[in-house]
């Protein structure tokens, strides 16, 4: 994954993520051909299965999208897509080979909902790689919604995950590094933290998604943000639509976003319509210092129509549908 890149000042250029060719959208295009692209984009005919993640992760999209195809539902599609990016060892921002909180320890959060509206979470889990697999069961085989820290990691075992060292030499070289001057901030441009949000509709219709994450890079230990809470980081109403939300979980939280993009869409709103007014939600609040934090959300809703946007430039939506699987960079607010 080219997400660790995503933080760099927005004033610097020559810095963007790659683009298939089927993407339209560009940064030499002007502000209002950004919004007309995305327009296009969110309108296009809408054709079942359907799966939409955030970023550029491609595998992750075709290995949804392949269990679609297998006559799989929405549910397994997420669950599997997101697997495949807790797997990769060289992305540093989800499960195995993640960055570590200040003490050298990688934690994990996870959730995943589905279309009835069940829902499971973990939250500061460690030495289990899939989070996002310990959160389906959380939702399948307990009365609960949420587990974390050492309970979450003893549920794990007892379903018979295996503990390992999530910490790869090279993430830890990282941690290391760090350790020289220990400073934190979340500047914006010097990506420190990500997650992979997947959203999928069947052939039936039906909605789910899933969330995971290793957080922020060097947090305090303990830190939790958007990503494991339903209605901030992720939230699915299979009549509506769904969200999930990047970014600085903090800001997120603050907002219940991804809850509030599918209410916005009950009211009427198309996907990318709700993705604008609930960045602006966060950017228009007192004070606001939009401009040193990044969020992202992207959407889709019951009609299989999308949208994406973010409050910097260089977010972006993987989509797979027809056959295409392909990156969208998504229009943002702080064009200055």
């Amino acid at each position: 994954m080219k997400r660790r890149n995503f933080l760099k000042k927005a004033s610097l250029t020559g810095v963007g993520i790659a683009v298939s060719s089927t993407t339209t959208i560009g940064c030499a295009e002007t502000p209002s051909e950004e919004k007309k692209s995305v327009a296009m984009a969110s309108s296009t005919k809408a054709t079942l299965p359907l799966v939409i993640a955030t970023w550029h992760v491609m595998d992750a999209t075709a290995k949804a999208m392949e269990v679609l195809q297998a006559g799989g539902n929405a549910l397994d599609a997420v669950e599997q897509g997101c697997r495949v990016e807790e797997a990769n060892e060289k992305g540093q921002s989800v499960g195995k080979g993640g960055l570590p909180d200040r003490d050298g320890n990688v934690t994990l959060d996870a959730c995943i909902m589905d279309k009835h509206g069940n829902c499971g979470s973990v939250v500061y889990l460690q030495n289990i790689t899939h989070a996002v697999s310990v959160a389906r069961k959380v939702m399948e085989d307990t009365p609960h919604v949420m587990l974390a820290g050492e309970g979450a990691k003893q549920f794990a075992v007892s379903k018979g995950f295996e503990a390992e060292n999530l910490l790869t030499e090279a993430s830890k070289k990282a941690w290391e590094k760090w350790k020289v001057e220990a400073k934190y901030k979340p500047i914006i441009n010097i990506e420190n933290h990500d997650t992979i949000g997947m959203l999928a509709i069947d052939k039936n219709g039906d909605i789910s998604g899933a969330c995971t994450t290793s957080g922020l890079a060097y947090k305090m230990g303990g830190r939790v943000g958007d990503s494991p809470i339903i209605g901030s980081g992720l939230f699915v109403d299979n009549e509506i639509g769904a969200c999930v939300a990047t970014g600085l979980g903090e800001e997120v939280v603050k907002t219940v976003g991804s809850f509030l993009v599918v209410e916005l869409m009950r009211q009427g709103k198309t996907p990318q319509e709700a993705c604008e007014e609930a960045v602006g939600r966060i950017v228009n609040k007192p004070n606001s210092d939009y401009k040193n934090f990044q969020v992202g959300y992207i959407a889709v809703n019951k009609k299989g129509e999308t949208g994406s946007y973010a409050i910097h430039q260089w977010f972006s939506m993987t989509k797979f549908q027809d056959g295409i699987n392909e990156q969208i960079q998504s229009d943002y607010f702080n064009k200055a």
